[in-house]
């Protein structure tokens, strides 16, 4: 399929992890891309911008040198994303405000940067990554916080941008296997392999996910295909139960 011929998507931490498979399915169907984020795997695509998504500079910037790169901005996904679990009474300030800033702030920023340009542009589309935690889960109070947040930011970006063109939706995945899931299980002190299979005894596909399952729904919201929705979180997660 080539659903993104003559598109440019811009993916924030798309270096690693969910956001680099999303980076490399808009790719693989013919887009433009570019990618922020603090660090790249060898394999992540397209043009690679380093920045810290909670610096209004460097996210502005980041619009910005796409646009000049790639001719314009049609797609933003936002997937930058940290965590700093503790259970409440263990948290400190630096816990929470770093991962408040990270996916709020650093949401927010991405979010205003891209809607300047698309708003005068024809319109776009945007998905913003939340989780699963958004329902509470233990020891992510600031985690759950911040994922809840951007479901809200979701539904108020659909209702502000919808009638310049802009579709604005959330998915919320499940356990994906990556980088931050492996930091969890070392957090509480089990084998990441064990970790993996207790997650997927909880899903009713009996399995955990993959990024590549998350980047498949992201690139639908994203396609033509998606042209009348907008201001939904749409839970990927195997069937949780």
């Amino acid at each position: 399929m080539n659903r993104f011929e003559g598109k440019v998507a811009l993916v924030t931490g798309g270096g690693r992890g969910i956001g680099k498979a999303t980076a490399q399915r808009f790719e693989s169907e013919g887009a433009k891309v570019a990618v922020v984020d603090l660090g790249f795997d060898d394999d992540a695509p397209g043009l690679k911008l380093e920045g810290n998504v909670t610096d209004r500079a460097a996210v502005e910037g980041a619009v910005t040198k796409t646009v000049e790169e790639h001719g314009g901005l049609d797609i933003l996904v936002t997937c930058a994303g940290i965590i700093r679990d503790n259970l409440v009474y263990k948290m400190t300030d630096d816990d929470w405000d770093a991962v408040i800033a990270t996916h709020l702030r650093g949401t927010f920023l991405a979010t205003q940067a891209a809607q300047a340009h698309m708003t005068k542009h024809g319109g776009g589309k945007m998905v913003l990554i939340s989780s699963i935690s958004a329902k509470g889960n233990r020891g992510q109070l600031n985690y759950s916080a911040a994922k809840a947040g951007i479901q809200a930011m979701t539904w108020t970006l659909a209702i502000e941008l919808g009638r310049f063109g802009v579709n604005v939706n959330c998915v919320a995945p499940g356990f994906v296997s990556s980088a931050m899931t492996k930091q969890t299980a070392e957090r509480i002190g089990v084998d990441f392999e064990d970790f993996q299979k207790m997650a997927a005894e909880t899903t009713a596909l009996q399995r955990i996910g993959e990024p590549a399952d998350i980047a498949s729904v992201i690139a639908f919201l994203c396609s033509d295909d998606a042209g009348y929705v907008t201001g939904q979180v749409l839970y990927v997660d195997g069937g949780r139960f």
